[in-house]
């Protein structure tokens, strides 16, 4: 009798369709691209803490010699985009396709501010004498920040195939994996620049 109400429960739950909410966002394919990431910078961190403890000072004055406007610069741009595509994502969830071209627009332009950023910063540091010889500070913060800002252009990359497919009509308050997907590796992609900017910029 109990097997036989259980049975009914899941179809009564079944009639409405499947439920998004219990499912992970985007597919299995980008959670595997994500875990990869998190792996990769993981090791690169465990890297960052051996450097550290075997110079502390060279890290103490290496980071007084950054630009803090750069990097907060770069924060609020990785912040602002994941904002915005995650509004993407939400407005196509209530169905509204052309709010969600939109935000997604609007976090593509910002995402692009990245680069921008990147490559200012890059120059200005040149311009002070700091690049990948000036000391093992440098050369780890040089080989973490560019390893972030490939995969911020794969990210932005992401962006543009995710963007021209919406605009050809190819997600609905039904289907948008896809973007659910971009979303999810955006966001982890932020989530590694915020744990990069203080270990750079702040604490060291």
């Amino acid at each position: 009798m109990k097997t036989v109400e259980l049975a009914e429960l899941s179809v009564v739950k079944n009639e409405g369709g499947p439920s998004r909410s219990s499912l992970v966002p985007g597919n299995k394919g980008i959670w595997v691209g994500i875990c990869c990431e998190f792996v990769e910078f993981l090791v690169l961190f465990i890297v960052y803490f051996v450097a550290r403890a075997h110079f502390p000072d060279a890290f103490e004055q290496g980071a007084e010699r950054l630009s803090r406007t750069a990097g907060t610069t770069i924060t609020l741009l990785m912040i602002t985009s994941s904002f915005f595509i995650a509004c993407s994502v939400a407005t196509m969830r209530a169905g509204q396709r052309r709010a969600s071209l939109v935000w997604l627009v609007a976090g593509l332009l910002v995402a692009m501010g990245y680069p921008v950023a990147k490559w200012l910063e890059i120059q200005w540091n040149l311009a002070q004498g700091i690049n990948g010889d000036s000391g093992i500070f440098f050369t780890v913060y040089y080989y973490l920040t560019f390893n972030h800002l490939v995969h911020a252009v794969w990210g932005i990359l992401g962006i543009l195939w995710v963007l021209a497919r919406h605009l050809a009509g190819g997600y609905s308050a039904e289907d948008y994996s896809g973007l659910e997907a971009l979303a999810s590796y955006w966001h982890a992609t932020d989530i590694i620049w915020l744990v990069i900017f203080p270990f750079f910029y702040v604490l060291a």
